[in-house]
């Protein structure tokens, strides 16, 4: 007789790559068939000949997140607008907690007017920092300084991309 017990399947972040402007309908396609969904986006302004209008359109194009266990994955191949699901060597990749995390924070705050400190603060160039304050509190990157303005990146090392943020330096804090 065994008496191990099975080890339940650790649910964890994979990315679905879908059709072009379909992500908000795959999103909530997925969330109708019971899977926990993040779709991060983004408020534009979008300009025509006529009017301007602001939108929430995706901070990743043709991205959605699904948090699952790898065996259920399967199912998602059948929602109409999925293409693939994300992979690296063969196994479906894994998205970090902390890049969703990133993302959330990002996608919650996509306005944020910058302030003038006078007291100076050092960053050196290429340092990991946290932002200390303000609405992207909790946010993790690499800084830059680019053309005179103080540029946290995010890398989503998952997707091959990454996201660039301009914060004054008194909201930074290197780890």
């Amino acid at each position: 007789m065994n008496t191990s017990k099975k080890r339940k399947e650790e649910v964890k972040w994979f990315a679905v790559y879908t059709r072009p402007k379909t992500e908000k309908k795959v999103e909530e396609r997925l969330s109708a068939a019971g899977f926990d969904t993040f779709l991060p986006l983004q408020t534009v302004e979008k300009k025509w000949s006529d009017r301007k209008k602001r939108m929430k359109v995706p901070l990743i194009n043709s991205y959605v997140f699904v948090k699952s266990t790898c065996k259920n994955l399967g199912q998602i191949y059948s929602i109409p607008g999925v293409i693939n699901i994300l992979k690296y060597l063969g196994n479906y990749a894994i998205v970090k907690d902390s890049e969703i995390e990133n993302l959330r924070i990002l996608s919650t705050n996509s306005h944020f007017k910058t302030t003038i400190r006078s007291t100076p603060v050092h960053v050196v160039k290429g340092a990991k920092v946290t932002v200390t304050e303000g609405p992207f509190k909790g946010l993790y990157g690499v800084y830059q300084d680019k053309a005179g303005k103080n540029k946290v990146i995010i890398v989503m090392e998952t997707l091959g991309s990454c996201v660039e943020v301009t914060l004054p330096l008194k909201c930074l804090q290197t780890v």
